[in-house]
């Protein structure tokens, strides 16, 4: 007799991982829990502030891989083929290999959290501060590994993007200036990146560096202003590259908009380097202009060139049946939800931009949450907005090939008189 293998069955393997996800999700939440609560009242707060500034970049980050993920989702159950929008050869990524990504991801970042948090609180300061040191240089390395692990082809691409979004010495394609879009959302992830950087290269981490505010590191930094500018100005050269290759008009006008985010911030930043009196009655409301102007005319673009109302809830009709596709699919409902939580979200985001306003850093980190949700909302719409587009193009390139009445009746050999 052949003994038969035993295996247990897909579903209960994924339910036996979930289990053990909630089961490890649990453990970290009770040991920060007590880390915390074994910090004096006067220092918990600012001992929070630095663990967050620390982790919440990566914990975004973390966060827009998710929704990604859901977004090749969708796009692999309706007809939209995201990899021929992007270019991207046979080997890219697919929605479960991005789930899968952002799986370890959402396990290594907290657990390196939890371990700073209780070793800081258990008085061994020196493994607290390398914990955030130890991580960030993790994710470097499996960056830029040039090996043909972790998904080669898929970490080339996206540093190549990035190359091209930092030096637009080239033609702009639809996946550089998609990918820019993004960083814009995550304009504030960078800026805390280079905070926390900057503290681990003056050895700050874990010290009492918190309370200087105005120290090279400190939350009146000047480089905070110009790291969250950098990715509107990589989106603006883009514009004028384009313009420069096309001629159109239109690219000037989206290079205008993206120009309306850098008095935003700029003037916000101005609040800790002049008289409290000018601020008042000069720049706030320089300020508040300029944050209305950049709210406005942002959305106005969203709605009128990088969606098609006519046609967008297109996106979420399936090849198959499906709930989620009997949920959104041509119900008003969609288009009442984007265009009013993408108004509000638009507005709030200012708040992000402003470094005045950024004092509670648990409101901060939720708009921040909420704008990459909001850009997660805007790439269903606008990538099936170029896929319509691109078959636009084809369907016309066909027409122009069919030969005319006219040319069948000339071609013909035998036709009489």
């Amino acid at each position: 007799m052949n003994p038969t293998a035993i295996v247990p069955s897909p579903i209960l393997l994924w339910r036996f991982k979930v289990f053990l996800f909630i089961l490890w999700g649990l453990f970290c939440c009770k040991i920060g829990w007590d880390s915390v609560m074994r910090m004096s009242v006067d220092l918990r707060d600012l001992f929070l502030y630095e663990a967050f500034l620390y982790y919440n970049p990566l914990l975004l980050v973390t966060m827009m891989v998710w929704f990604w993920g859901i977004n090749l989702w969708v796009f692999s159950q309706s007809n939209v083929n995201h990899a021929k929008i992007f270019e991207l050869d046979q080997n890219h990524l697919t929605h479960r290999e991005i789930w899968k990504c952002a799986t370890w991801m959402t396990i290594v970042v907290p657990t390196s959290m939890t371990a700073y948090l209780y070793l800081y609180s258990h008085g061994e300061v020196s493994l607290a501060a390398s914990q955030p040191v130890l991580l960030y240089v993790a994710v470097v390395m499996i960056l830029v590994f040039p090996f043909e692990i972790f998904y080669l082809s898929s970490r080339y691409f996206l540093l190549r993007t990035l190359w091209r979004i930092v030096f637009p010495l080239q033609a702009i394609t639809f996946a550089d200036f998609f990918v820019a879009d993004i960083l814009t959302s995550m304009s504030k992830v960078f800026s805390d990146l280079e905070r926390s950087v900057c503290r681990m290269i003056h050895r700050q981490v874990a010290t009492i560096a918190w309370f200087e505010a105005d120290s090279v590191c400190g939350s009146h930094s000047v480089a905070i202003p110009v790291v969250l500018v950098l990715p509107y100005l990589f989106r603006l050269f883009q514009c004028l590259r384009q313009y420069k290759d096309t001629g159109e008009k239109a690219t000037l006008l989206n290079a205008l908009k993206y120009s309306t985010a850098v008095p935003v911030i700029f003037l916000s930043a101005l609040k800790y380097h002049v008289f409290p009196d000018r601020w008042t009655n000069f720049y706030r409301p320089l300020w508040l202009l300029s944050s209305v102007l950049n709210s406005s005319y942002s959305f106005y673009w969203d709605v009128k060139r990088d969606w098609d109302l006519s046609t967008f809830t297109r996106i979420f009709k399936f090849n198959r049946p499906h709930f989620f596709s009997h949920l959104l699919y041509g119900r008003k409902w969609v288009y009442i939800w984007v265009l009013g939580s993408n108004l509000i979200l638009r507005c709030t985001w200012t708040y992000k931009l402003s470094a005045h306003l950024r004092h509670n850093y648990l409101t901060v980190f939720t708009i921040t949450a909420l704008e990459i949700f909001r850009r997660f909302q805007w790439i269903f719409f606008r990538v099936e907005n170029e896929w319509n587009k691109m078959n636009s193009k084809t369907n016309i390139q066909i027409t122009s090939n069919l030969p005319t009445e006219e040319d069948k009746l000339l071609n013909s050999s035998n036709h009489n008189v």
